[in-house]
């Protein structure tokens, strides 16, 4: 068995560089994800145009807009859904 078979798939998963196929090349430091960061901004977008559909809906009769943030407010609860998966597996960021 290799050393790659050895640690199993979940360890392997939250390796620091595992999305950054450069990592140590040229003597660069591996790649970090900022999953909080990413999180905090996708909470962010999923307030902002959720409230935009529903004021775009009720106070301005504009269902084309209000359809638009909404479909970006469950794009931002498919990231967030996304980004949870990625912390809970132990990912550093």
């Amino acid at each position: 068995m290799t050393d790659h078979e050895d640690r199993g798939g979940r360890e392997d998963r939250a390796r620091e560089d595992y999305h950054d196929p450069t990592a140590g090349f040229a003597g660069a430091a591996p790649a970090r994800s900022a999953l909080t960061l990413r999180l905090v901004l996708a909470a962010f977008g999923l307030i902002v145009c959720a409230l935009g559909a529903a004021a775009f809906l009720i106070l301005a009769n504009e269902p084309v807009l209000a359809g638009i943030l909404a479909f970006l407010a469950a794009v931002a609860v498919a990231d967030i859904v996304v980004v949870a998966r990625r912390k809970l597996r132990g990912e550093p960021g």
